[in-house]
């Protein structure tokens, strides 16, 4: 098989398959709450990939990470804590039209039910956003800026150093929220050089295990926002007197953790580390480059987004729907993405119920890409 929607969830190496099954053999115990040995080194190696995650992101401190279980809680923790304590009835939240729904949908339900304004910055023909449109949806009362680095569709890299520097010299009180989703396993990110006020991102896109993420908060903002769920999240709990509640991060991490997720995470960024992201970044655009060579040479063939992408080719064939093209490439052992890819204003934008998405990784090859392109030119053959 071809595996050819990493977008979606990337494969696992050995490794971080070996890690967390080797914590589940030998050194399982819940963390925070024991004293005895397997409870304290569980609890030190969890610790150790918050500090870990820190670095990989260039955060400031480890206290800065949040565990999540993904990018999509991540960014409803914010809009839960921050959004709804921090921001005030008129003020206002701008996202693009290429956002996932996970960034789109949060904001959507914290805009009616706290009276805020939802201002959408809209795409370009070519998928990149005009910075010069920013000027007309901020200004004073705009107090988020929730966006992409790269979109999870057509692949675009937004400019975001220049777009946060220019967004907060419009609007000095705002804060930018960045889905970094389908970047980190691409590129090297700095969120200290970025300016950003959170980062979210998901461990199973990063070649780790599902069910966990990371949230980086500014320390200065993860204090002065409240929990968002209850649980053991605590310094004291009185039915009195009421409760007081644990200091960042561990305020936004109540339950038990998914702690052999967690481990595994640090072995995904480990992984990815040794390879080194900027030999990783270089061979994926070499290889995106070929790809987009490749499917030019297929008729019919509509290819969606900017020239310089990352990650994600979108297409579609001719007037076949994305459905009956993934069906085919199935039938030839290629794996790709149909649908509208929890983009639906996106599709709305372009005029298309649905896109073909093939998603390229670091351990996708040429062959696989003219395995793609030979079953395109076979399905038009086909149908044509």
């Amino acid at each position: 098989m071809a595996y050819l929607d990493s977008a979606a969830s990337a494969q696992k190496p050995q490794v971080v398959i070996d890690r967390e099954l080797d914590f589940y053999r030998h050194g399982y115990a819940a963390v925070h709450r024991g004293i005895h040995t397997l409870s304290a080194e569980a609890t030190q190696q969890m610790e150790a990939v918050r500090e870990k995650a820190a670095q990989f992101i260039n955060a400031a401190s480890a206290e800065e990470i949040v565990f999540v279980k993904g990018t999509t809680e991540g960014i409803n923790l914010v809009a839960n804590s921050f959004g709804r304590h921090l921001l005030q009835p008129g003020d206002s939240i701008i996202i693009t039209e290429m956002e996932h729904h996970a960034n789109i949908v949060p904001w959507q339900m914290l805009a009616q039910e706290h009276g805020l304004n939802l201002r959408v910055w809209p795409l370009q023909a070519d998928g990149t956003l005009d910075l010069a449109l920013l000027a007309d949806v901020i200004d004073s009362s705009c107090k988020l800026l929730a966006i992409t680095q790269v979109s999870n569709v057509l692949g675009t890299a937004n400019p975001l150093r220049d777009i946060i520097a220019r967004a907060k010299a419009q609007a000095p009180a705002l804060h930018v929220l960045v889905d970094g989703a389908q970047a980190v396993m691409h590129q090297q990110v700095d969120v200290q050089s970025l300016d950003c006020d959170f980062y979210v991102f998901s461990g199973h896109k990063l070649y780790g295990p599902s069910g966990i993420g990371i949230l980086y908060g500014r320390r200065a903002l993860l204090q002065q926002m409240p929990p968002w769920e209850g649980g053991a999240m605590i310094q004291q709990v009185s039915l009195s007197a009421g409760t007081t509640f644990a200091e960042p991060p561990w305020r936004f991490e109540a339950g038990s953790p998914n702690t052999a997720a967690i481990i595994g995470l640090g072995a995904a960024i480990d992984y990815v580390s040794a390879l080194g992201l900027k030999a990783i970044h270089n061979y994926e655009q070499s290889l995106m480059h070929y790809a987009l060579e490749a499917l030019q040479q297929v008729p019919t063939i509509k290819i969606y987004g900017p020239a310089d992408r990352v990650g994600v080719i979108a297409f579609n064939l001719g007037e076949y729907h994305a459905y009956d093209v993934g069906s085919f490439l199935d039938q030839y052992g290629i794996a790709i993405r149909t649908g509208h890819h929890c983009a639906m204003p996106l599709m709305v934008f372009y005029q298309v119920p649905s896109m073909c998405r093939a998603s390229l990784a670091l351990y996708n090859t040429q062959e696989e890409v003219a395995r793609l392109m030979a079953g395109l030119q076979c399905i038009h053959q086909l149908l044509g």
